[in-house]
């Protein structure tokens, strides 16, 4: 079974929308918080949202803030990334994993990730 199963990328125009899907299994799900990372061609993963459930705290990478928005079900084990006003320099492969916030940056708990969802925005 799928641990992490991304969900929702695709094809878009700049200044468009998509809304990614994160669905974790039962057992990796985290109680904690999760978020999302993304990856760009040549280039490393890099943080871009999270949430923590217990007190609904979001954060952002500096360049998605006010463009994009973090959301999840813990009931589902599903968590969102609406993403509005999309700029080519979003194009990468978008992953989602639990994580864990260390000092003022957000880190992936687990070194397993999903296959991820490509987002490709047109200029």
């Amino acid at each position: 079974q799928a641990q992490l199963v991304e969900s929702g990328g695709g094809l878009v125009q700049a200044g468009g929308s998509l809304r990614l899907s994160c669905v974790a299994s039962e057992r990796t799900f985290s109680r904690h918080a999760m978020g999302w990372f993304r990856q760009a061609p040549g280039k490393e993963r890099e943080f871009v949202a999270a949430i923590r459930w217990r007190d609904s705290l979001t954060d952002y990478a500096d360049s998605v803030k006010g463009r994009f928005t973090i959301s999840g079900d813990n009931a589902k084990r599903t968590v969102y990334l609406q993403m509005n006003s999309l700029k080519p320099e979003d194009t990468a492969l978008y992953y989602c994993n639990t994580v864990d916030l260390l000092g003022s940056r957000w880190f992936p708990e687990r070194d397993r990730w999903g296959q991820g969802t490509q987002v490709t925005v047109s200029s």
